[in-house]
């Protein structure tokens, strides 16, 4: 049952990702149709990781309070709406109104599917769990290309965003029938019953105090600040490598679509990362330990994404940008898998949001720095930047690999 549900938390994954993506493969088009600056163009992202952030910090307790159920239901159907309203945009100020909406959404998959593993699945599992989940974010960042491309030629770009409520109406459907927790499953209790709160279930504590709890952990910020600094290179190659790619190397929206080869690498990259961490737990290394070494790896690899202003050919650039993808998305599975491996599980909704934050912090640099080395310099200088963060982030949490893992059973 538990890969079953594994598998229903990858399809949502895809689900978030053809949201989220297909604005930056449309970007070329619609600024053009309402008339947005690159400038202006940052601003929507910004927006939309405004919204984000903001959800990663509620929506973790708001999974906490009421379960991964009902939780995952609201925010798919949420963000669902949101996307499909992109495409009544008329203006940049509506469009950025809209993507705050799918921020507000979009976050709290990604702090409902951890808390589902850490209830399911156990540490020498979890890692392929994380990664098969994550897999379904470039996945679904692989269709998108494709998607937009087909959508976008015979019925124009706003009937792109129109998919969106008829997928996510659709796994609604399944997911209220699957989901329980191993408890309820075992119990075959009714929807309206909520063991997963009963079972967590503590002396009561205020929020003030949970809160105070979890901001005065250092691993907290550790970790929030190595998602800060490395997931604004996942950003850039979601949000602006599509624009590199039409405005310094000449692609059409056509051309574009061959997007998708450089996510189903990244989908190598979540799922391999996983699985290799899971070996390494398998012959005996501590779980934080062996998400570090695999994270090693990828910090030797991600600094290859200075190559690519030299590269004299479209087929060099996606070459090294598909091994930085897979490094990337190895990178991050682990990472997610840290965090599920090292803090409690009576707060990991609520911790992991604040975790994510970084995340989101991490993107709006992100967004305000390409546009303006792009706007005064050149893109050549987002890449020299990029390939820097990930070695940076690795010296900051290598000690975490000594760290015991506290989230079975954590009590304290």
């Amino acid at each position: 049952m538990r890969w079953v549900i594994a598998f229903a938390l990858f399809l949502a994954a895809v689900l978030n990702y053809i949201d989220r993506s297909v604005l930056g493969l449309l970007a070329p088009t619609i600024q053009k149709d309402l008339v947005i600056s690159d400038q202006a163009y940052a601003t929507i992202i910004n927006f939309f990781l405004v919204g984000y952030t903001i959800a990663y910090l509620l929506s973790g307790r708001v999974v906490d309070k009421i379960g991964v159920r009902l939780s995952m239901a609201l925010f798919i159907a949420w963000w669902s709406i949101s996307n499909a309203l992109t495409g009544l945009a008329q203006s940049a100020r509506s469009l950025g109104v809209f993507r705050f909406m799918l921020g507000l959404g979009e976050a709290g998959g990604f702090t409902a599917s951890p808390k589902a593993v850490s209830e399911w699945f156990p540490a020498s599992e979890r890692g392929i769990a994380i990664g098969l989940y994550s897999v379904g974010g470039a996945a679904g960042a692989t269709i998108a290309p494709i998607l937009v491309s087909v959508i976008s030629t015979h019925y124009g770009w706003r009937w792109v965003f129109a998919v969106s409520p008829v997928l996510g109406g659709l796994w609604l459907i399944m997911w209220l029938q699957l989901y329980r927790t191993p408890v309820a499953h075992a119990a075959d209790a009714t929807p309206g019953d909520r063991p997963e709160n009963r079972a967590a279930a503590g002396p009561a504590r205020s929020e003030i105090s949970r809160w105070a709890e979890i901001l005065r952990m250092p691993l907290v910020w550790q970790l929030l600040i190595a998602r800060l600094l490395t997931d604004q290179v996942w950003y850039f190659y979601q949000f602006w490598m599509p624009k590199y790619l039409s405005t310094v190397r000449g692609l059409d929206q056509k051309g574009l679509s061959k997007m998708w080869m450089i996510f189903l690498i990244a989908d190598v990259g979540f799922l391999l990362g996983g699985v290799f961490s899971g070996l390494l737990i398998k012959r005996g290394v501590m779980a934080p330990a062996s998400r570090l070494w695999i994270m090693l790896i990828s910090a030797c690899i991600t600094p290859l994404s200075a190559l690519i202003p030299g590269m004299s050919t479209v087929g060099g650039v996606f070459a090294i940008a598909m091994i930085v993808a897979y490094a990337l998305t190895s990178w991050l599975g682990n990472l997610s898998s840290l965090v599920v491996d090292l803090l409690p599980q009576r707060i990991l909704g609520t911790a992991f949001g604040v975790v994510a934050c970084g995340s989101a912090a991490g993107g709006i640099l992100m967004n305000q720095a390409v546009a303006w080395l792009i706007g005064h310099r050149s893109y050549s200088d987002c890449f020299y930047l990029m390939a820097l963060l990930h070695p940076a982030a690795l010296v900051l949490i290598w000690r975490l690999g000594r760290r015991q893992a506290v989230a079975d059973g954590a009590t304290a």
